[in-house]
């Protein structure tokens, strides 16, 4: 019996809305929440994904797993990974070669396709990226020792990329059964003897006492990164998300703005989020103990019901070069914290290092006058 043709692959991602007027490509705004025409004007809201999409389901992680997610689910991407720092860098339609918006390293497309697991939630861009350069340049501004003409170049030479990051979020019913000690504080008084002479002093000594209990807790929405293009803490450190405004996908969200595919497995995304659960199971288990001092000896949790989403994160980012030198800043694109690596100037250390041993010098010599 012949076997019946393949099925046709999924249609990629598209990310370019035609503008009804004019035929140019529209972009959406941050600042108005629409799709905009730079070159007719024109203004589109954006439709979304209709009224029974306003609630965004979560996945069955099991089925996942399994690979039994439905087609619906899946999606073909070309997605090329950078090089130089290991993004994975999707292209849109027709767009061959690029620069990676993390590194700023050249970058061309293969012939391959990846099929992943599509985006539930988007949260969109609520600063512009003359903003997004404003409190970049503000940070830069603050920190000590950078060189003097880096705010102006960061404004002058580089353009900031407004990227979506990928992330997954975790939900999950724990059960856990501890058994430990818990610690009473009580004071016994000792004589002492201090400079010759002999005193009485309070001190603390601990009861411990055996003890066991179970605790429960719903994890909703254990956020993880699925990107491994950006250094961990700097993403860490641009929470918290106001994951309570997350959107249900619609590609019109991505116009003008690029999306990162997710370089973290399903799989290891939950492993990063139960070691996130493990650390505030840890925390109820010692509230549960009570006492003054709590130790804990084990902790047996059962984990069920677990599912998750694929969702993307707005991030402003640049990458450029700097005397020769790659550095990178991240900005979320909702709240305008800052975070990214950054350039020392040797002049200024030397400076504050000669000042700041003059400093002790001239401190030093007063106090040997008073002496």
């Amino acid at each position: 019996m012949a076997e019946p043709p393949p099925a046709p692959p999924a249609p990629e991602r598209e990310h370019r809305f035609p503008c009804d007027t004019c035929g140019s490509d529209m972009r959406f705004d941050p600042a108005a929440g629409l799709l905009i025409c730079d070159h007719c004007g024109n203004r589109e809201a954006i439709t979304g994904p209709g009224p029974f999409a306003q609630v965004i389901r979560e996945l069955d992680f099991a089925r996942a797993l399994a690979a039994q997610l439905p087609e619906a689910e899946l999606e073909e991407t070309r997605v090329t990974t950078c090089p130089n720092c290991a993004a994975q860098v999707e292209f849109a339609p027709g767009e061959h070669a690029t620069e990676c918006p993390f590194c700023a390293t050249p970058v061309v497309a293969d012939t391959g396709t990846q099929r992943q697991i599509k985006p539930r939630g988007v949260l969109p861009f609520a600063l512009t990226e003359d903003s997004a350069r404003e409190a970049m340049t503000d940070w830069l501004g603050s920190l000590w020792f950078a060189p003097n003409g880096l705010r102006q170049y960061a404004r002058e030479h580089r353009r900031m990329q407004g990227i979506y990051v990928p992330y997954w979020t975790f939900d999950a019913n724990t059960r856990s059964r501890y058994s430990g000690q818990r610690g009473t504080v009580y004071y016994v008084t000792q004589t002492v003897v201090r400079d010759g002479k002999r005193m009485q002093q309070q001190v603390p000594k601990v009861r411990w006492t055996p003890v066991s209990g179970r605790v429960r807790r719903f994890f909703d929405d254990v956020l993880v990164l699925a990107s491994t293009s950006l250094p961990k803490r700097f993403t860490d450190a641009l929470a918290p998300w106001d994951l309570a405004a997350l959107e249900p996908y619609a590609p019109e969200y991505l116009a003008g703005f690029r999306a990162e595919g997710y370089g973290v497995s399903l799989e290891e995304g939950f492993t990063e989020a139960r070691s996130i659960m493990d650390r505030t199971i840890e925390r109820d288990v010692k509230f549960d103990i009570g006492g003054d001092r709590q130790r804990i000896q084990s902790i047996d949790t059962d984990v069920s019901d677990v599912t998750f989403k694929h969702i993307l994160l707005p991030v402003w980012l640049a990458a450029y070069k700097y005397r020769g030198r790659s550095f990178r800043f991240v900005v979320n694109g909702r709240t305008g914290t800052v975070q990214g690596e950054r350039p020392y100037s040797a002049f200024k250390i030397t400076i504050a290092v000669i000042l700041g041993l003059l400093a002790a010098a001239i401190a030093g010599y007063f106090y040997a006058m008073n002496q």
